[in-house]
């Protein structure tokens, strides 16, 4: 009898402690599970179906671990990134806080697990018009994935073309430059001169020196892409569109806002396609070196094999935009149709459903024109013009708004809006007149002294 009673207790307190110490709620399997159903959804780019299975593997994280635990930063990140994806950029921003302020606690400076929120929030920052702290953090980013995985490795260029965004929204041209120059350096010693992956590479470094109108420079880069198209793919090959477009490109920024001014632009501008003299660069006319350039690119672009439509049509509306800036509307209008087609048969026309700006010379006040100095020293003022854009791409009916700017520079973003030409929307291949475009100016004006 004593016996039983005695079992019977064992039995009873053994039952009591497996009540008091539960079974671990959640494995590492679940949380592998979790993230495989938000990866499937995120690279499908269903960020809204994505959000609620990111914040759930947080949630299982911290049940697992607790709150402060490292292996929080990559879920934390995970949502972050989610949220970035759908504009939600405070909250992207919350996130990726919360994944740092814990690795600050338990990680050294010199963690993996920094990169991606560094680089996310310095994102986070950059969307929310926090070019300070955007650059700060970004730079942070650069300068852990150089010291971790060394000077050239390949994985920091997604940091570095983010900096270059930040500087060049800042205006810190010379920074942006020196970035541009470094992400180029990453990609040829990672790949090799010769190597055809290097063609975006190329594709970059010239819209750059394009967008600060060092044109003669763009052609220069854009020539080498197109030698190495040439000598991996071959000639007249669906490799060498891109630069072929790039040429064009630069020929006609240069006939639109003059040749650039720098010690390069005396040079000899290469002849591209034949020995015979280049017909160079006039006041009056496109230079036919461009036209040329546009013309091969859309015939290789036609003999893709098989048939790349939307390649073909962003290739023939690069020529209708030649064309219009070259004041033959007729033709600019029967290649805009040849456009329209090959983009139907693409699926996606968005490229011309909406005008699209080819000149625009910004007042001289313009902050996209201030070339250095104490901006303290300025007062900013925003103008808002709102206009018609006609078929064939002139602007008409100006008017502008500011709450601060005067009547005179109110005026002279109106004097630019109007000699302003743009490519015109296009309704079934057709040029159709466009009502309320919107130009946004920011204008720097000189501080009155004391």
């Amino acid at each position: 009898m004593r016996q039983s009673r005695m079992s019977g207790l064992l039995l009873w307190t053994l039952a009591a402690v497996a009540v008091a110490v539960p079974a671990l709620a959640v494995t590492d399997d679940d949380r592998v599970t979790i993230y495989r159903d938000f990866r499937a959804l995120f690279d499908a780019g269903q960020y809204t179906a994505a959000l609620p299975v990111a914040e759930r593997l947080v949630a299982a994280t911290e049940e697992q671990y607790g709150e402060q635990d490292r292996a929080l930063a990559n879920p934390l990140a995970n949502v972050g990134t989610t949220q970035l994806r759908l504009g939600n950029f405070k909250a992207a921003e919350e996130a990726y806080r919360r994944a740092l302020a814990i690795l600050d606690k338990v990680a050294p400076a010199t963690d993996r697990a920094r990169l991606r929120p560094l680089q996310g929030l310095g994102i986070s920052y950059a969307r929310t018009d926090q070019a300070g702290p955007a650059g700060d953090t970004l730079k942070q980013a650069v300068d852990l994935s150089r010291n971790l995985d060394g000077l050239y490795n390949l994985e920091q260029l997604d940091f570095v073309r983010a900096l270059i965004d930040v500087y060049v929204a800042e205006n810190r041209l010379e920074d942006a430059e020196r970035e541009h120059l470094y992400a180029f350096r990453i990609e040829e010693t990672a790949y090799g001169p010769r190597d055809p992956r290097m063609l975006p590479a190329y594709d970059y470094l010239a819209r750059w020196y394009e967008y600060v109108g060092r044109y003669t420079t763009a052609r220069t880069e854009h020539l080498r892409a197109l030698r190495l198209a040439e000598a991996t793919s071959g000639r007249g090959s669906v490799q060498t569109v891109v630069p072929l477009r790039g040429i064009a490109r630069a020929y006609r920024l240069e006939y639109l806002y003059g040749p650039e001014v720098t010690q390069e632009s005396t040079t000899t501008d290469p002849v591209l396609f034949s020995t015979n003299p280049g017909t160079g660069q006039t006041a009056t006319s496109l230079n036919a070196e461009g036209a040329r350039a546009l013309q091969l690119a859309v015939n290789a672009a036609s003999r893709a094999t098989p048939p790349v439509p939307g390649m073909l049509g962003a290739t023939l509306v690069d020529q209708g935009d030649w064309f219009l800036t070259a004041g033959d509307t007729r033709a600019a209008t029967d290649t805009y149709r040849k456009a329209w087609a090959s983009l139907v048969a693409a699926g996606d026309t968005k490229l011309v459903e909406a005008p699209r700006q080819l000149r625009y010379k910004p007042p001289s006040a313009s902050i996209t024109r201030f070339t250095g100095g104490d901006v303290d020293s300025y007062d900013e003022f925003v103008v808002e013009a709102k206009f018609t854009v006609k078929a064939n791409g002139r602007t008409a009916e100006i008017v502008t708004s500011s709450a601060t700017a005067s009547k005179d520079h109110q005026e002279g973003v109106e004097a630019a809006v109007r000699k302003a030409l743009y490519a015109p929307r296009l309704e079934n291949g057709e040029p159709v007149e466009t009502t309320g475009v919107t130009l946004i100016e920011r204008l720097l004006v000189k501080k009155p002294k004391p």
